[in-house]
Parts: structure tokens; sequence; C-alpha cells
């Protein structure tokens, strides 16, 4: 089903459809096709609300709740660059294709922490940051041209930092940009050890929004740092290093729902597994292990291919753990080959604070793979957490979603 803003129409019957059969029905609908249903009536509406909440208290969680979705973002290198959008919902277990306007092209789109997008040339700077990047803010580049930066979004502050080109003074240099008051800011350089790694090839971000803190950790060797932007100052470092015998070739870093700090770490220059710990939000100490990728998802994540195994594995060869890609948002974390066609593996965290993980691999939607081979086509992947409200503008706008196949 397509569902447009021409959708959003009042039923003159509801069809006597009410209570728990009514609820029992919208656990089963996507959650794109759940926005007509909130306009047939005040009932329908408050159905709808229940079936995603649910009841129960502390960090039990409703099992039909709103969940991050996956989004995949194919842009062509070539002009006029178009991009087109497909998203993942896992509470529906659907793919959606999403119909949108032209992203405006300032150079190639970029993704970082999961939700943030952006854009950054010499003379201009463009980003978005809400859950359908429905709007695009378009800002003065930075005093320092940068080519592969770290960028973080912390509270209502824009933090931009390393990957500088190879002529400018500071290779570290740290500047903020204040979105109420529209100016950059030139902050404290990053730590001296992160010389040689100080860009988004080789640094895994997490900001912590109710702290507003930026952490910042070296994927090959796990030495992090925090930034606050309140000071403009750096802390640390920090040793994010389990208490384990096995060799850890990569790490990244997200935090789920209740300030969970996660590590997650690739075993092996051949990615033999891939754990979860839980990292203490104070000390920064990891201090337990809370799951392990299933062999048999490792090493279908290995497997890089679309439609022709053998010919893709030909072009791409064995993925690397520095080709291995993580969005980390609530309770969700999504594991993925970040550059070419492969599985995508999704992790589900325990909301109650007892660590169990579930783990399935996410059906492929035909057609993406395909896109993501190609060479003339740059691809880029986060999540967000869409809610109904979201979709709502969006479709009231021009956007069009079509659930496409079922994940």
């Amino acid at each position: 089903m397509e569902v447009t803003g021409d959708n959003l129409l009042t039923p003159e019957d509801s069809n006597q459809i009410h209570g728990d059969i009514l609820e029992s029905i919208f656990n089963h609908v996507p959650l794109v096709d759940l926005v007509p249903a909130t306009y047939v009536s005040k009932s329908w509406k408050l159905a709808v609300s229940t079936s995603l909440q649910g009841v129960g208290g502390g960090r039990r969680r409703c099992p039909n709740r709103i969940k991050p979705w996956l989004l995949i973002y194919n842009q062509n290198t070539r002009f006029p660059h178009s991009t087109t959008a497909h998203a993942y919902d896992p509470r529906s277990h659907v793919w959606i294709e999403i119909h949108e306007p032209s992203i405006k092209f300032i150079s190639a789109l970029r993704s970082s922490h999961s939700t943030l997008l952006y854009m950054l040339s010499p003379s201009s700077f463009s980003l978005s940051y809400d859950p359908l990047h429905l709007t695009w803010h378009h800002i003065k580049a930075p005093h320092i041209w940068r080519i592969d930066p770290i960028v973080a979004m912390v509270g209502k502050r824009v933090i931009i930092a390393g990957g500088t080109c190879d002529f400018e003074d500071d290779p570290l240099a740290v500047e903020m940009y204040d979105l109420e008051t529209c100016k950059w800011e030139m902050c404290e350089s990053m730590p001296a050890l992160l010389r040689e790694s100080a860009s988004s090839t080789w640094l895994s971000i997490a900001v912590n929004s109710n702290k507003n803190k930026m952490y910042v950790v070296e994927k090959s060797t796990g030495v992090a740092y925090s930034f606050d932007p309140s000071i403009k100052a750096w802390q640390g470092p920090y040793r994010l290093r389990p208490q384990t015998t096995c060799t850890i070739s990569h790490c990244f870093i997200g935090f789920a729902n209740h300030d969970r700090l996660i590590f997650v770490g690739i075993i092996g220059d051949d990615i033999k597994s891939i754990k979860l710990w839980e990292v203490d939000g104070e000390s920064l100490e990891v201090f337990r292990e809370i799951g392990e990728m299933p062999k048999q998802l490792v090493e279908r994540l290995k497997v890089i291919s679309s439609e022709d195994d053998a010919e893709n594995m030909t072009c791409f060869g064995t993925p690397t753990p520095s080709s291995i890609g993580v969005s980390l948002m609530d309770d969700l974390v999504y594991i993925y080959i970040s550059s070419v066609g492969g599985a995508i593996i999704m992790c589900e965290i325990s909301g109650d604070g007892g660590g169990a993980c579930s783990w399935t691999s996410v059906k492929k939607m035909s057609g993406i793979d395909v896109d993501r081979c190609k060479v003339t086509q740059g691809t880029i992947l986060g999540c967000s957490m869409v809610g109904l409200d979201d979709l709502d503008k969006a479709l009231r706008g021009s956007r069009k979603f079509q659930v496409k196949e079922t994940g």
C-alpha cells in the first residue's frame, strides 16, 4: 500500500470495531499504515496509541512498541547526484520505499551517530537531524577545511573535529556551531594521542543526550575520550578494553536505552565473532559481556553478495573489520558491511537491564543490494526513531511511503 497525504481522510463509519479487537488488529499493521487510522475517530486514535505503548512499568518494554528504523540512502556520484531512500521498520518487519524531493547537493552525503545526516564543502555546511530528514539547515562552513571529520549533534550544538586537509596547521582542531546563536567557536583541540586517527574513518562516536557529552573511541585500540561542549574541553584518556582473551581488532560505541553505553567488538582480523559489552557510564570501564552474535550469522555477514555471489566476491573480496558498520539506537544494534552488498544483522538488547540479546538477520530488499554494489552509488546508513507524528508531518508534506517487502 502506498501511503500519501491523500489517504488522511476521515471515513464516515468506523465499522464499529473497537476495544481489544481493534488493538489486536493494529498490532499487525505497519506503522506507516497506522497514520490514516488515527483520523478515523477518537476511539481508533486511542487504540493505535494503546497498541504501540502497551502496559507495564519500569524497564518492561511493549513488544509492539515503535523501534528505530534503519535508513539507507543511495546517492549517485554523478550529476545531478540523485538520491534514493529506503527504510526497514523492525516493529512491522517491512521494507519501505520513501519518495521524497531531491536533496540539494552540496557534497557527498554522510551520516554520523545514527540520525544526523550532513554535507560539508569548503564553503558550506548542510545538516539534517530530524528522524525523517524533512528539514535541512544550511549554514556557513567551519573556518577550517575538512575532508573526513567526526561530526556530532550534542543538544543545540554541532561539534566538528579532526579530518582536516593536509595543509591545515592543526589536524586536531575542533569547532562548535551553536544553532541558537548561529556562530562558530573554536574549542580545545583533540588529544594528541588521536593525532594519527583523527577522522571518522578511524573513530567511533556516541552522544549522551541527557548528559550533553560526546564520546570518542579509536576503533583499533579502544582508547577513548569524552568531550563536554559546555566547557569546550576533553576528558580522558580511558581504556575501553574488555577483560577477555579474544583479540579485538575493531570496536564501536553507542548509547542504548536508559543511557547504557554499549561497546561492540569485532573479534579477529578475519571476523571470527562479534560481541557486545556494557560500559559503566561514569568510569568508562567495560564491566560485563551482554551478547555474542551466533556463528551462523557471523558467516552470513561475511558473505558479500547480491544476486551473483561469485561475481561480487571477485569484485569486492572478503570483508575486513574496517568494512563493518554499526548503528545503535534505543535497544537495537544494526551491524552491516558499510560499503557493498551484504547481510544486515540486527541485535535487540533486553530493556530490563539483564543484558540478554536476541539476534536476527534482516531479509534484504531486492533492488537495494544491487544499487549498493554500483561504483556510481554512494551508500549512507543510519537509524532513526520514527514515530507517528513524524510520519504524519512527512505525509502532509511531499513524502510518500510505499511498503515494498516483508523483512
